[in-house]
């Protein structure tokens, strides 16, 4: 993305009307959407670390690293070359350069500090905005950042490895974690013949010794997706004669051997090239369990909750790029006279765009509060499990048919690799498939209602704000508590369920804390039944230029 001079050209060949570069662009005081929502979640001691990420991610250099890494993905090295096996994978220079980006910026950390509340607004924040330079390198930082409560229930584990986990230092190489100053922690969960279904898993674990929490096991198996393979230390999935259970597998064995992971293939995705996922096998790998034999997925769900806000403010951020370079693109092109930005018909589509992009990330950074205030209130503990799978489901539904529509927005231009725009739609989907595709989410969202009564409480409770201000608002709760109140029709009509709470999250949220237009716009359209099946599609009196102006890209 280097910026383009002036060149001298052929006399039947001059270019014009064509937008100058996106980049660089402040990332952080561009989005005020994002400013206001930091605030009121209770992020905004964190302010200053979000201008300089925003800055330096919007940056030329930090948008041609995130294409760079796109351009030359990992490449698995089986073996050396004198044919010992060595099961590593090799990146390109930029994508060492992003992840030191992003763990200097402690995204992975910044949740755990514990010296202040508002931990996960920030954690989000950020992850938001360098998701808008590139996703693949968040995929190691949400496992890093979401292994965390996982080893602190193995105290011992704990203590040897959290200091790592969280040191703000990127060590790419490839040495025992003893011998590194900052390690990353992958995931590997699911098998060929389960995929979501881990209670399929047939992965085997043996003890040596007595076993037990915190106990040496070998593990012997296969692994369909192990999620960043060149980590440290994997959490995963095996079964013990009590059942499935959760175990750490570090790269090597406690006495300096390189462990028994053997990488068979990496997988060659749609999207998120940047970043490795790999097929392994373990054959006899040491590994150490991580609480009571047969409670593995109640242990390793704690990772799931916390990446699955991941998933939302990735797809949050997704989001926001493509339609920063929507306006952007829009606002330095001509079409029939006259800038495309000043067409009522692209103007509607990108005011559809911004609605949807601001409900997205006011949201996520709601839900992040609701992590920070689940550290001691049982309540929020139960809504945070409850809305961000709604938040997660929709949000991340939303972010491709938003992406497809800021690429049409470029026209033929969108659809060409040397932009940024086929990069964003071929990310666009992943965020849905993570951690739970849609029918998992949706029926996850049913499992709570049912099992924890603080959930719907916290619910209740959150949209009783928003209760009065709008009529349309009220009458949308309403049909959605009904919709509750018939529990023989719920799993059938469980995806709609959780559009309809998602909606109504969203909603309460802009009618309390956006300006009228976007509130008001935001309930006609999802809300009120005058919205099309495309974006847009917006009501004819709503107020465009407010929305537009609140969601331009452009420094002011």
């Amino acid at each position: 993305m280097t910026r383009r001079a002036p060149v001298a050209t052929l006399a039947t060949h001059s270019v014009a009307n064509q937008p100058p570069d996106f980049a660089p662009r402040d990332l952080w005081r561009t989005d005020t959407a994002l400013r206001e929502a930091v605030r009121r979640e209770g992020g905004g001691w964190a302010g200053d670390a979000l201008a300089a990420l925003g800055a330096e991610a919007g940056s030329e250099r930090v948008m041609e690293l995130g294409d760079l890494a796109n351009r030359h993905g990992p490449e698995l090295r089986a073996f050396d070359r004198f044919g010992h096996r060595i099961d590593e994978v090799e990146f390109h220079p930029s994508y060492h350069a992003l992840m030191e980006l992003v763990f200097r910026h402690r995204i992975h950390a910044v949740a755990w500090d514990g010296s202040r509340p508002g931990g996960h607004v920030a954690h989000a924040a950020m992850g938001y905005l360098a998701t808008q330079a590139e996703a693949g390198v968040l995929c190691p930082v949400a496992m890093t950042h979401a292994a965390v409560p996982v080893l602190r229930r193995q105290p011992e584990l704990a203590a040897e490895w959290l200091p790592r986990v969280l040191s703000d230092r990127y060590d790419p190489r490839f040495v025992p974690a003893g011998e590194k100053t900052g390690v990353t922690i992958g995931m590997a969960m699911t098998e060929k013949q389960g995929g979501s279904d881990v209670r399929a898993n047939s992965t085997r674990a043996e003890p040596l010794g007595g076993g037990g929490p915190g106990g040496e096991y070998r593990l012997t198996g296969h692994k369909w997706f192990c999620s960043a393979p060149m980590s440290d230390a994997f959490l995963t999935l095996a079964r013990t004669g009590r059942g499935l259970s959760c175990f750490l597998v570090p790269r090597w064995r406690p006495d300096g051997t390189r462990n028994a992971i053997r990488l068979q293939r990496l997988k060659d995705k749609l999207g998120n090239r940047s970043n490795a996922s790999a097929e392994i096998e373990y054959d006899g790998a040491s590994a150490v369990l991580v609480g009571e034999e047969g409670d593995g997925i109640a242990t390793i769900i704690d990772m799931v909750h916390h990446t699955r806000l991941d998933c939302g403010f990735a797809a949050a951020g997704l989001m926001r790029a493509a339609v920063a370079r929507a306006l952007h693109h829009a606002t330095h092109r001509a079409a029939f006279g006259r800038p495309l930005i000043g067409q009522p018909l692209m103007r509607g589509v990108l005011a559809d765009l911004a609605l949807e992009s601001e409900a997205a990330i006011a949201l996520v950074l709601r839900v992040a509060r609701a992590f920070d205030e689940g550290e001691g209130d049982p309540q929020a503990r139960a809504f945070a499990r409850l809305a961000v799978a709604v938040a997660k489901y929709w949000i991340t539904k939303r972010c491709p048919a938003l992406v497809c529509e800021a690429l049409e927005c470029h026209g033929g231009n969108g659809y060409v690799e040397e932009g940024p725009m086929p990069r964003l739609y071929r990310e666009a989907p992943l965020n849905a498939i993570w951690e739970g595709s849609g029918n998992v989410i949706a029926l996850d969202v049913l499992r709570t209602l049912h099992k924890e009564p603080a959930a719907l409480a916290g619910l209740e409770a959150e949209l009783a704000l928003a209760g009065g201000l709008d009529a349309r608002f009220d009458a949308w709760v309403g049909r959605t508590r009904a919709m509750l109140a018939d529990p023989a029709t719920l799993e059938g009509q469980a995806r709609r369920l959780v559009e309809r709470l998602a909606l109504a999250l969203q909603a309460g949220l802009l009618l309390r804390h956006a300006p009228p237009a976007v509130a008001g716009a935001f309930c006609a359209s999802r809300l009120g039944g005058d919205w099309g099946h495309a974006f847009g599609t917006l009501p004819p009196d709503t107020d465009l230029d407010a929305i537009l102006e609140r969601a331009a890209p452009d420094a002011r």
